[in-house]
């Protein structure tokens, strides 16, 4: 049993996944960041840690894996001690232990298990396809200080004349009036504009609705009207009902579902192999968790919301 595949699947979707006598694994939400020195960007991601105190059973990696191997809750309870004794043999041994896109785990001298966590996935689904990229540095003050040696070498010198004060006001006085009347052939220039293209908008429109007019009346033997009812899911934001080894068992779930009354259907293999089933789809994210609160506490507890875009 490959238990750290089990254990990155829940950590796209649960903050915190325990496995029994062991510890637990947790995910922290960090915000995009730029490195100062690299001038890299980095977007939002969870952070995974590692906490040895929390080692009760929450029911959640072991449900999980019975869901999955189509074995008793009990057993998966058995599997997941066994492989945990034997983790923790090697670790007494002074061996490292590597969970694949989750991190390595060791012994410290203390004797507790220090956790070095993995940085090639991203936990987190709003982050889904982004990555990390470089950006060239921008020197701004380049032009500034070019503009202020240029300034240094040929300073400009304002020599006062003296000229009567009334010469000057009339002059201000002139610069006003010739402002205003700027400002006012200006507007009425974009009255005009605006105008026109709501004439020109209006007559185009009208020109069309008549051409449409006159080709209805070249109908002479029109066809039946037909309508069909095509109902097609769209939207990136799934309720993922359940993932199958066995793709007759995610066929048999989809009928199951319809029968109740959802528009489930499949959505095709994840990366592990898995068929996954979903309720529905939907187009916002806020329909979608909706959706998925209502079947948490209506049909199925373990609904969880996928961000994925099907038509890639």
């Amino acid at each position: 049993m490959h238990l750290e595949t089990y254990i990155s699947d829940l950590l796209y979707r649960y903050d915190c996944v325990t496995v029994p006598n062991f510890g637990a694994f947790l995910t922290n939400r960090v915000s995009a960041k730029i490195h100062e020195s690299t001038h890299t960007f980095y977007p939002p991601k969870k952070v995974l840690s590692f906490n040895e105190q929390l080692q009760n059973n929450d029911g959640l990696l072991a449900n999980y894996i019975s869901e999955i191997e189509k074995i008793p809750y009990t057993v998966a309870v058995e599997k997941i001690a066994k492989q945990v004794k034997s983790i923790k043999s090697y670790l007494v041994e002074g061996e490292m232990i590597s969970f694949q896109n989750i991190g390595d785990l060791s012994l410290n001298s203390e004797g507790s298990i220090v956790f070095n966590p993995s940085y090639h996935v991203n936990y987190l689904t709003d982050a889904f396809g982004l990555s990390h990229f470089n950006s060239t540095d921008i020197a701004r003050e380049v032009y500034k200080q070019e503009a202020e040696a240029i300034e240094e070498k040929a300073p400009i010198v304002l020599t006062p004349e003296k000229r009567s004060s009334n010469w000057i006001k009339y002059a201000a006085a002139a610069v006003v009036v010739l402002g205003l009347s700027g400002l006012g052939a200006g507007k009425y220039f974009s009255d005009n504009v605006n105008t026109h293209n709501e004439i020109a908008e209006q007559e185009a429109k009208t020109e069309i609705d008549n051409k449409i007019q006159e080709a209805t009346f070249f109908i002479s033997n029109p066809l039946p009207t037909a309508t069909l009812s095509v109902e097609k899911q769209v939207g990136n934001y799934h309720v993922v009902a359940g993932a199958f080894r066995v793709e007759a068992n995610s066929d048999k779930n989809v009928e199951q579902l319809k029968a109740l009354g959802y528009k489930a259907r499949k959505i095709g293999a994840n990366r592990y192999g898995l068929y996954e089933v979903v309720y529905s789809s939907y187009e916002t994210r806020s329909e979608a968790q909706r959706a998925m609160y209502s079947i948490r506490k209506n049909h199925n507890k373990d609904a969880w919301l996928l961000v994925k875009d099907l038509d890639r």
